[in-house]
């Protein structure tokens, strides 16, 4: 029954005694759904007009491992017309974005908090917890080590007579997309913990399939990343790595047969 009184079920960690959880009514859910959107919206509104004023210097720091890998007498340039204006803008938009990820994530935890089991409330936690961190790390080594490398690569490799001078409009785009690229490849442990608590798969499955991941990796590193041996080999070994984490998680976490909750025939929301 989706809306109702509540729903009763053995707790799994508290004997016979029976755990109820408040529903609402379809109005009651929406309303709820409405404040939480407001909320997280209201989050990246408050950073994004904090991060004006430091919209260009914002620019100049993520531009900068591009800049040192210039020839000497070379600069970046922009194409269009708007772009010296609009480009730093959007960048200081991206940025409160993702330092607002933890109050966006903890408004979709409070909306769906409500309708799941204190175990499932424990998990869900740390997993939640963990996905920020992971998410953060993602971007931060694609700043600190892929962009460097990538960068130095690409403007050794650019033929002779031809002078490397990357539209801004053109740059912002490319390094967001890897930072979004490497920080979702960073969730790569979240997501095997959750296939395995949902009952998908079993890190004995994982395991007996290694290879096959170890493959899928690179040839994720080739849709995610530009064409060059850099920057994909330094996307799919941290997943692959963090594949081998997510199997030890899983295993450490998943729960004992002896914990699995009793069904008592009432269906989940």
């Amino acid at each position: 029954m989706l809306f109702g009184k509540g729903r009763r079920r053995a707790a799994p960690d508290s004997g016979d005694e029976e755990e109820t959880l408040a529903e609402g009514t379809l109005i009651s859910h929406l309303v709820e759904l409405r404040d939480r959107l407001l909320r997280a919206v209201l989050a990246v509104l408050v950073v994004f007009v904090c991060l004006v004023p430091f919209a260009e210097r914002l620019f100049t720091l993520v531009a900068t491992p591009l800049m040192r890998q210039l020839p000497e007498g070379t600069s970046m340039v922009a194409i269009g017309v708007a772009s010296p204006f609009l480009t730093p803008f959007k960048l200081a938009f991206f940025v409160a974005l993702f330092l607002a990820m933890p109050v966006v994530l903890y408004q979709v935890w409070a909306f769906v908090a409500p309708g799941l089991y204190r175990r499932e409330r424990r998990m869900a936690v740390p997993l939640l917890l963990s996905s920020i961190v992971l998410f953060y790390a993602g971007i931060a080594f694609a700043y600190f080590v892929v962009f460097p490398l990538m960068f130095a690569f690409f403007t050794a490799v650019a033929p002779s007579g031809v002078t490397v001078a990357t539209d801004i409009g053109m740059y912002l785009d490319f390094v967001l997309t890897l930072f979004l690229a490497f920080g979702l490849a960073f969730e790569v442990p979240i997501a095997t913990v959750i296939l395995v608590w949902t009952g998908f798969t079993t890190p004995e499955a994982l395991t007996r399939y290694r290879a096959y991941v170890f493959l899928g990796c690179f040839v994720l590193g080739m849709v995610l990343t530009p064409p060059d041996v850099i920057s994909q080999t330094l996307l799919a070994v941290p997943v692959y790595l963090l594949f081998e984490v997510g199997i030890i998680m899983s295993k450490l976490l998943r729960p004992r047969e002896d914990e699995a909750p009793a069904d008592d025939g009432s269906e989940r929301p």
